[in-house]
């Protein structure tokens, strides 16, 4: 398996899907539309079958439970070839975002005054995180059924105003649903959160780290190349045409 391939593997396994079913090497998943991640097949290593039969699997299994197909290609990859000579597209329009960066990067442990990892999200984590104190079931499972997960969190004045979502798979950390109030931006508040999160992640034996950020979104992407991750690779999302 190449590092890509298991790269991406190691991201899907910190990030579960409520279904998911195995098509060899490719993972179909299905969240209720929770995560572009959580509701396409990552291409990555072999289906075992022809990538006109994988695909059409595909697009049953998301019409079966009620997503839009859409493929997770890891840009120059051999199936970001193929799916393009079966009526596949990029989707353009994807809400988050039609290409992605995987960056990864060392661990740079620090403190940061007031931050802390909890083992289970607080009704703060989840409302900033993802605008409910209380998660739907596709949110509370891809978010919170897995083991070795913290959720961080930086409190002023009791309110939770930033927060992020540490995974530790083998020696991987997994960095997700990093956030910060908007009155709180800008004060660096991100970056000592982060440093919190890896001493964490270090004692649980992380020696590294993953995440997936938009294109677009470069704020995250200097924020990110400041605590010293670089890009690894590339993916898009594609759709039947």
């Amino acid at each position: 398996m190449d590092a890509v391939t298991r790269l991406e593997h190691e991201c899907a396994q910190a990030w579960p899907a409520l279904v998911e079913e195995r098509l060899g090497d490719w993972r179909m998943r299905a969240a209720g539309g929770f995560t572009g991640r959580a509701n396409s097949t990552l291409t990555c290593g072999d289906p075992g079958v022809d990538v006109r039969v994988a695909l059409r699997r595909a697009a049953g299994f998301a019409e079966r439970h009620g997503i839009q197909p859409t493929a997770h290609v890891v840009i120059g990859s051999k199936a970001d070839a193929a799916i393009a000579e079966h009526g596949w597209v990029v989707n353009l329009d994807h809400p988050g975002g039609a290409e992605s960066l995987v960056m990864t990067g060392p661990l740079s442990p620090g403190p940061q005054d007031g931050a802390r990892i909890d083992d289970e999200p607080s009704p703060g984590w989840w409302e900033l995180t993802t605008g409910a104190n209380v998660p739907n079931a596709a949110q509370r499972h891809v978010l919170s059924s897995s083991s070795g997960v913290g959720y961080g969190v930086l409190e002023r004045d009791g309110q939770v105003v930033a927060a992020v979502r540490g995974a530790v798979v083998g020696d991987l950390l997994h960095v997700a649903r990093l956030a910060v109030r908007p009155s709180h931006r800008r004060q660096r508040l991100a970056a000592g959160l982060l440093r919190t999160l890896y001493a964490w992640a270090a004692a649980k034996g992380a020696t590294r780290q993953a995440l997936q950020v938009a294109e677009h979104n470069i704020a995250a992407i200097r924020l990110y190349e400041m605590l010293g991750c670089t890009e690894h690779h590339r993916y898009r999302y594609w759709i039947p045409c």
